[in-house]
């Protein structure tokens, strides 16, 4: 059973300015997007602020956003990483179940993936993820590097938006279409 603990709030600061772009993607109307909550159970709770201090986690959870864009189901994780290799015994594999049925059903899955070192933010579609997690599974790295990311699906910073996931979304979109 895993436990949580509030010293381990890692990635919070990443969900919450995705949280605040679907904000925003909500109040112009171009998306739906809604942060998955965790079910847990309080072990211990701090009687004079009240707050939940040490829990466990009920059930494995799928991916941390879900919702529509447009008319187009989309479920996304959040990943931070502080170096350039990102480890993906950070991807679980139920998540990866979670994605590969979401996106039999029509659904578009992704990872934002925030290197902090750099500050920088990308889109990873399923089918590069897929591809590095393949290549685990047949035995090759069990993590993939910064450079084999593509750079066309670098979050290009905008005006207003935190994390302004739509445009490349839009490209993942417009290769899936090309032949």
């Amino acid at each position: 059973m895993a436990t949580w603990n509030t010293r381990g709030l890692r990635g919070s600061t990443l969900e919450e300015l995705i949280n605040r772009t679907n904000e925003l993607y909500l109040e112009k109307g171009l998306a739906l997007i809604q942060k998955v909550p965790t079910p847990i159970t309080p072990i211990k709770i701090d009687k004079d602020s009240r707050h939940i201090t040490l829990a466990y986690f009920e059930q494995k959870s799928t991916v941390d956003y879900i919702g529509v864009v447009q008319g187009i189901p989309v479920c996304f994780d959040a990943k931070e990483c502080t170096i350039d290799t990102f480890a993906l015994q950070n991807i679980h594999p139920h998540q990866v179940e979670f994605m590969t049925q979401f996106e039999k059903q029509g659904g578009i899955a992704f990872l934002i993936l925030f290197f902090s070192m750099r500050n920088e933010l990308f889109y990873l579609p399923y089918r590069h993820m897929m591809r590095f997690w393949n290549r685990a599974q047949e035995g090759g790295r069990k993590s993939f590097r910064y450079m084999e990311l593509d750079q066309d699906y670098y979050i290009h910073p905008q005006g207003g938006i935190l994390v302004p996931y739509l445009e490349t979304l839009q490209r993942d979109l417009d290769e899936r279409d090309e032949p």
